[in-house]
């Protein structure tokens, strides 16, 4: 098969930066040599989420998120083909959903906590990388995203971290750790770790064949 596309796959824990990264990469990339793709836009509707022994949903599962869905994309990237899909947007009352039209690149960069979980993810993906942070400046720059962003109060960021966030890193994320092909410590910045990649990834943009671009 034609590759038309690199794919770059960004696990981690949350609040492990693997947003920071992206933003980090995409910014550093000559412009039109990347694309991004982020697991949150194919969370499944809220009404066909799990709930927890309390009741409450648990989007920490593999379940909540339609992989096979991103698998698809990714597939359809590799092939030159761009892709569209409404964004998620959690519990953001008000707030419209938009349409998000992501179009081939040579690089492609994949974040979510499931990319390397789900097998056909996964067997898609050229480079795995890891981005991880201690426990403790994990759980705080989750309380900061999720109030900010979310609209999550205190109590309920601490029972969705340890009913939900922890026993799924320790089931779906770590038991892939090992495999990765690069580990990003972010405790207090990974720049010189971006350097690095930004130079892989530029040599591999020059190199990648020119891409056949397909309207949907």
């Amino acid at each position: 098969m034609h590759r038309g596309a690199y794919l770059v796959g960004i696990a981690g824990g949350s609040g492990s930066g693997k947003t920071t990264l992206v933003k980090a990469l995409r910014q550093a990339l000559p412009a039109g040599s990347v694309s991004v793709v982020s697991q949150d836009d194919y969370y499944h509707p809220r009404e066909m989420q799990a709930l927890d022994d309390q009741g409450h949903v648990n989007f920490d599962l593999p379940t909540a998120v339609d992989l096979d869905a991103l698998a698809r994309d990714l597939g359809d990237l590799v092939l030159g083909s761009a892709v569209h899909r409404q964004e998620y947007t959690f519990n953001q009352n008000g707030r419209e959903a938009r349409m998000v039209h992501v179009g081939p690149a040579p690089v492609v960069l994949v974040e979510g906590l499931f990319v390397l979980h789900h097998r056909p993810v996964r067997d898609l993906l050229d480079l795995k990388i890891f981005i991880e942070a201690s426990i403790d400046t994990q759980l705080q720059r989750r309380l900061l995203r999720d109030e900010r962003e979310r609209g999550y109060g205190c109590e309920d960021v601490l029972y969705q971290w340890h009913n939900h966030v922890m026993p799924a890193y320790r089931e779906y994320l770590e038991p892939h750790r090992h495999a990765c092909d690069m580990h990003v410590v972010n405790e207090a910045g990974f720049e010189r770790a971006v350097d690095v990649i930004v130079d892989h990834l530029a040599r591999v943009a020059e190199r990648v064949a020119p891409l056949t671009l397909h309207s949907l």
